[in-house]
């Protein structure tokens, strides 16, 4: 299963390395990993049922697939896409409730249906010469999620150019789907990570927080866990990175982002470079990462000041070097700022 780039120019593989800190008491935690939606998966849990988790764990990322992946044809919501009447399950009605939700609380700036947008501009903003505001302005008449809603249990568009795309939420939407099937088995520590994107419960291996890596958004630095920012402590949270640090353009000394803003069609301008957010689950620290993306610093804080229970980790450019802001729940962390090398 594989799903498109486009929707977040940000994500590159694993931004966020998870490190279980363990030794001598490694062997008493159980691994599942493997390849999906594009990316690869990772997670350690203790041996607190009689079975491994394996099977149970493909079976629940084949549900998925059905569900929420583009690339496959005979998902859900290709099918909606194409207009088809089908009847949403869970996955797909979880996920397009809580996309639609924050796409209401962010005003407009994270919102699942912006795929059109991304596409025109091309991965990098590669296709940069070709747009044009009466394009973009054409592509804005069916980008927007008050054009597409659930009633009577089906989908319905106001406009059949409507589609959706939950690249930036579904890997979060994901690793907490997978946890809610451990809690319910019974399995009580473990670290679930899925592109990067991480929910945590319990204690690692050496009984303490779940460590997660972020990687040091410096030019060069392509290694995931190559190069570490910082090494945040977790547990009970879910915690994802936007960032694309690895593209992005210069002017003025400065380092800027390449993100489209939903809501206008254009690219933004400001200097956020990597967005790690901490909340009650994956999916929304995974939403709001991408949305934080789109406002840049000053919205971010902005929008922490408003809402107590997300944490986050911003890395942003300055023309002497790279600066971090952090709330004070985020936890562990072994610096605050560094300059260029």
């Amino acid at each position: 299963m594989k799903f498109s780039l486009s929707i977040r120019f940000a994500l590159f593989s694993l931004l966020l390395l998870p490190f279980s800190n363990s030794c001598n008491r490694r062997a008493e935690y159980l691994t599942v990993e493997g390849f999906t939606q594009g990316t690869t998966y990772h997670i350690s849990y203790s041996p607190d049922v009689d079975f491994q988790a394996d099977s149970l764990v493909e079976a629940l990322l084949f549900r998925i697939d059905t569900s929420l992946s583009v690339y496959n044809p005979n998902s859900l919501i290709s099918k909606v896409n194409r207009n088809e009447t089908e009847l949403p399950d869970q996955p797909f009605l979880r996920v397009f409730t809580r996309a639609k939700e924050i796409w209401q609380a962010t005003g407009g700036a994270f919102d699942v249906s912006g795929a059109p947008l991304f596409d025109a501009w091309g991965f990098g903003f590669k296709k940069r010469d070709s747009v044009t505001p009466p394009m973009i302005d054409s592509i804005l008449n069916f980008v927007g999620m008050d054009k597409i809603s659930i009633s009577g249990g089906r989908v319905v568009k106001s406009d059949n150019r409507v589609s959706v795309n939950f690249n930036a939420i579904a890997q979060g939407f994901t690793s907490d789907f997978i946890a809610e099937e451990f809690d319910r088995t019974g399995i009580k520590n473990y670290m679930i990570e899925v592109g990067g994107e991480i929910f945590c419960r319990g204690l690692n291996p050496k009984g303490k927080f779940w460590r997660v890596g972020i990687d040091r958004p410096t030019e060069g630095n392509i290694t995931p866990g190559e190069d570490l920012q910082d090494i945040l402590e977790i547990s009970g949270k879910g915690l994802a990175t936007s960032g694309n640090y690895r593209k992005y353009y210069e002017s003025d000394g400065l380092k800027y982002s390449h993100t489209i803003d939903p809501r206008s069609g254009y690219p933004v301008r400001h200097s956020l470079l990597s967005a790690t957010v901490i909340a009650a689950d994956a999916m929304t620290a995974d939403a709001l990462a991408t949305f934080f993306m789109v406002v840049g610093l000053e919205g971010a804080k902005e929008f922490l000041k408003l809402n107590s229970g997300i944490d986050a980790y911003l890395v942003y450019s300055e023309k002497d070097g790279l600066r971090v802001f952090k709330t004070p729940g985020v936890k562990g962390g072994r610096s605050h700022s560094f300059q260029k090398r």
